[in-house]
């Protein structure tokens, strides 16, 4: 099945700047009969971004936005997203803070995952901060995005232990299939009212 023909489906758009494995986790799910979203477009601030090349297999199109300028940069997206008749957004790795301005235009339909237990550790480098100061506990939040970075109401979260060894890169490493799981639930959460 097309991911992009779903009948009913909210269509949504994915950003991403990096690997893409919570966009490739969310292509998989929006696939289901259960899902529902459907994956019409992926954007990113990033040519090089390795999650490009999932929306290439699922034939969804893509759009890369040239960040030089963020008020023209935004209003390409904003443009993209009309012209797809986009209503929801994941942000996923998205390495950029979206504009006041632009978020008005979706209030309350777009979601981000982050990894850390919000409302610490917001920003960049979680795992290492969490690990250099004792934390028991780690995790992911899917959160409402709103213009101050990290702080939208919390969707849900999953704790995971830090172990006695733990690195930053070994503490991402596990956590990233919670975040994955996790973003689906949520999905599923936002759209179940």
């Amino acid at each position: 099945m097309d991911p992009s023909t779903g009948s009913k489906k909210i269509k949504t758009a994915v950003f991403i700047s990096g690997t893409g494995s919570n966009l490739k986790n969310l292509i998989n799910f929006s696939i289901k009969k259960k899902s529902p979203i459907s994956i019409n477009l992926i954007i990113s601030d990033n040519k090089n971004a390795v999650g490009l090349n999932y929306g290439k297999f699922f034939n969804i199109k893509k759009k890369i936005i040239d960040y030089k300028n963020k008020n023209i940069a935004e209003k390409k997206i904003f443009l993209e997203l009309k012209k797809h008749n986009v209503n929801f957004i994941c942000l996923a790795g998205f390495m950029r803070i979206l504009s006041k301005n632009f978020l008005k235009n979706f209030k309350g339909k777009i979601i981000n995952i982050h990894p850390s237990l919000l409302p610490k550790y917001k920003g960049l480098n979680t795992h290492k901060r969490a690990i250099e100061n004792n934390e028991k506990f780690s995790g992911c939040t899917v959160h409402y995005v709103t213009p101050k970075l990290d702080s939208g109401k919390i969707i849900l979260q999953k704790k995971v232990i830090i172990k006695k060894k733990d690195t930053g890169k070994s503490l991402a490493r596990r956590i990233l299939p919670q975040e994955h799981k996790l973003y689906v639930k949520a999905i599923l959460k936002v759209f179940s009212h």
